[in-house]
């Protein structure tokens, strides 16, 4: 099963999308959009940014899990992951993100 985006309405009126890898399991998140094409616009640059490896950081929070951001050429953040216990799991989801953005579906979850 492929991956998808869903996009939903926030409560603070925004819209968001996550990418879920074919098991359902949100593996990257957005930033809150003022418009619906921006939205859109966000899921494009993840698709077109999500194959080179060199667009993922992984990073530390304060408790010492792991996370990782998917960057845009001009170094805006476009997305980020959940907590990892481990750097291991950390790069297992950036590659999972690689593997399910580029032919994933949209489902528009607003309505």
């Amino acid at each position: 099963m492929a991956g998808k985006f869903c996009i939903e309405k926030g409560q603070d009126g925004k819209d968001y999308f996550v990418l879920k890898a074919g098991n359902g399991e949100v593996i990257l998140q957005s930033q809150g959009y003022k418009s619906s094409d921006g939205c859109v616009n966000g899921i494009e640059s993840v698709k077109k940014h999500a194959a080179d490896e060199s667009n993922f950081e992984c990073r530390e929070a304060k408790d010492g899990r792991k996370y990782f951001v998917l960057k845009a050429s001009n170094g805006q953040e476009i997305g980020r992951s959940q907590m990892y216990k481990s750097e291991s799991g950390c790069m297992n989801g950036i590659a999972s993100v690689a593997k399910n953005a580029a032919d994933a579906r949209v489902d528009d979850l607003r309505a």
